[in-house]
């Protein structure tokens, strides 16, 4: 078995990092896309673009044998429209039961399985808990957020029982340059409009995407792991102290406070779920390995992706 990894969602804010890290390490990178010759590549890269199908596994199977791991973060953008419209749900909900559908029916007929899976989630899966401190041993909450990670989870179910090991890391807020969430909220902050919405209560269960790739890379290497695992810092802020120091890294004020009727009336159901409700997540799982953060705290890790901006 070689080092190849297959990557779908591979152009993607975290996939992309995540190609980037792989190559360095001297992994052979296969992407999975829709379009892959819209995506160019440095000549020096060792990451391969293959098209792929979700709905018709025979579009890459042939790529997957000998596959020492696969990467699963296929998905419609949850944050890509102000609204969620019923269509806008159902392509969230159908991108990412495609995707593990897809994944799950290559393996499941591969003689030479990959050694492990690595299933995408986030910790929506948890729903708004308030403050309750939560753990990988906390069960699923309510919404629709909730109940759309833990069907994402649950595609793959069929390669769980037939004994690959399969590991979920459940996602948080990921901080990086070039994309993400950082780049939607900067803006405001540079016209002197920035600040948290509503009350400001809303935990915010943010990681460096630095430590989100790293801790991606633990998780295959590592080959006893298996199971869910928090992707998150291990010091999570509420919003009005996330913001506060978003503010001071960039020298701008955090004065803008949006009301939360306001933001219900303009996006509905995802202010509500997205913008307004949180979770007080922690990595308990890697923490516990062992696993040492890159940027345990908000403050540097917003100063080392924000300083020169």
């Amino acid at each position: 078995m070689d080092k190849k990894i297959i990557i779908t969602g591979g152009s993607g804010f975290i996939g992309q990092a995540l190609c980037a890290e792989l190559n360095t390490l001297g992994y052979e990178v296969i992407v999975l896309s829709r379009r892959p010759e819209q995506r160019k590549l440095n000549e020096s890269s060792r990451t391969r673009m293959v098209y792929w199908d979700p709905g018709d596994p025979e579009t890459w199977f042939s790529h997957a044998s000998g596959a020492f791991a696969i990467v699963n973060l296929a998905g419609d953008n949850i944050a890509s429209s102000l609204r969620w419209t019923a269509a806008k749900k159902k392509r969230l909900l159908q991108s990412r039961l495609a995707a593990g559908k897809s994944v799950s029916e290559a393996i499941l007929r591969l003689n030479q399985k990959p050694r492990v899976l690595i299933q995408a989630s986030a910790i929506g899966y948890y729903g708004n808990r308030q403050s309750e401190i939560l753990t990988e041993a906390s069960g699923p909450g309510e919404g629709f957020l909730a109940d759309l990670a833990e069907k994402w989870e649950g595609c793959v179910d069929p390669v769980r029982r037939q004994g690959v090991r399969c590991a979920t890391i459940r996602t948080g807020i990921v901080l990086g340059r070039g994309g993400g969430f950082l780049e939607r909220v900067v803006f405001p902050f540079k016209l002197g409009l920035g600040g948290h919405l509503g009350n400001g209560q809303q935990w915010v269960s943010w990681i460096h995407l630095a430590d989100e790739i790293s801790a991606i890379r633990f998780l295959i290497e590592h080959e006893t792991l298996e199971g869910a695992f928090n992707l998150t810092g291990p010091n999570p802020l509420v919003a009005r102290d996330f913001f506060k120091n978003l503010g001071l890294v960039l020298g701008r004020p955090s004065w803008l406070h949006p009301p939360a009727f306001m933001l219900r009336l303009m996006m509905g159901e995802l202010a509500s779920e997205l913008l307004l409700s949180g979770q007080r997540v922690l990595p308990d799982r890697l923490t516990c390995l062992g696993y040492r953060f890159k940027y345990p705290d908000a403050y540097s890790a917003l100063q080392s992706i924000l300083e020169k901006v």
